[in-house]
């Protein structure tokens, strides 16, 4: 099987990369911005035809799409999350490839959800901010196109290649700081917020597992378990041996201190942030898996504690 893979570089092309490559059926070439791609192409910038005459001549039964931008303004999300895929799926119309299109999509396409909810495939997508909007057009473009094409909901990824700019990778650097300084206790902001914490490695077996059935439309992707962040930070804190106590810093009238998931603030111009996660889902968000299992065969198998020594690890490295 001939996998083009756009996307190889990111944080979640990566792993992907990784899995399919150790699948002896699958021969893969990657495309993407970077100098290390199999092939170099812009899809926010680049033509349909020029894709298309690539993917005539290259001819992939699967491509997968995990190329995209979860930071910066709207239009930039727009470029990168709706245009590409747009490019992507008219491409693939044009081509006579026949191919198989998965596409990575996100839980922050459905937005808000009431606490203690499990969110299944069939919800009402509202997303509260650009990214879940450039991302939920994408989706709706791709179920959209008539093609043989399935989209993943991947909820909050974790594990190794965490960006350090992500919640969980702001949370392991602020802990890295004070070990590194000796700080008896770490101040935080915004630990109440719960979401659905995915390993990239079990996702990147979801990808694989889309890319062999037949299954259509959307499929999330999660551990179908919330967590508090509070408490992923004293699992994070158990993995780390740091022995300082964590205390929560919330509210409108608290003390200014940076919240995970957000840049340090400016002192003369800052004010709390209501939640860490810059994915307009609110409070809380857990993903309904039973999809997943019937028509992928796929179930999580990493926990959130593995995830989190992998991300210590390498922000102990750091030191």
């Amino acid at each position: 099987m001939r996998v083009l893979l756009i996307g190889a570089n990111g944080y979640l092309g990566r792993f992907v990369a990784d899995r399919l490559l150790a699948d002896p059926a699958v021969q893969l070439t990657a495309l993407g911005r970077g100098d290390d791609a199999d092939v170099r192409f812009d899809l926010a910038s680049g033509s349909p035809g020029a894709l298309t005459r690539f993917l005539d001549a290259v001819h992939p039964g699967v491509v997968v799409n995990c190329a995209g931008a979860t930071r910066g303004g709207a239009r930039e999300l727009t470029r990168h999350n709706t245009v590409a895929v747009a490019t992507v799926c008219e491409a693939l119309r044009r081509s006579g490839c026949g191919a198989r299109l998965v596409q990575i999509g996100c839980g922050a396409e459905y937005g808000p959800s009431q606490p203690g909810s499990s969110t299944a495939e069939d919800a009402v997508p509202r997303p509260g901010g650009p990214y879940g909007v450039s991302k939920l057009a994408a989706t709706e473009l791709v179920l959209g196109s008539g093609l043989d094409a399935v989209v993943l909901r991947v909820f909050s990824p974790a594990g190794p290649g965490t960006p350090a700019g992500s919640p969980l990778g702001r949370l392991a650097e602020a802990m890295r700081r004070a070990m590194q300084s000796g700080d008896g206790e770490l101040k935080l902001g915004g630990l109440g917020v719960q979401r659905d914490f995915i390993d990239v490695r079990d996702v990147a077996r979801a990808v694989h597992a889309a890319s062999l059935s037949a299954a259509q439309g959307v499929i999330n992707i999660g551990s179908g378990r919330a967590v508090r962040l509070r408490d992923a930070a004293a699992v994070l804190a158990r993995v780390a041996g740091y022995g300082g106590a964590l205390h929560e810093l919330d509210g409108p009238h608290a003390p200014v201190r940076p919240s995970i998931g957000h840049p340090r603030p400016e002192p003369d111009h800052a004010a709390p942030a209501a939640y860490p996660y810059p994915d307009g889902c609110g409070s809380w968000q857990q993903a309904d898996v039973r999809t997943a299992r019937d028509r992928l065969g796929w179930r999580p198998r990493i926990n959130l504690e593995e995830s989190l020594a992998d991300i210590w690890m390498e922000a102990a490295c750091r030191i």
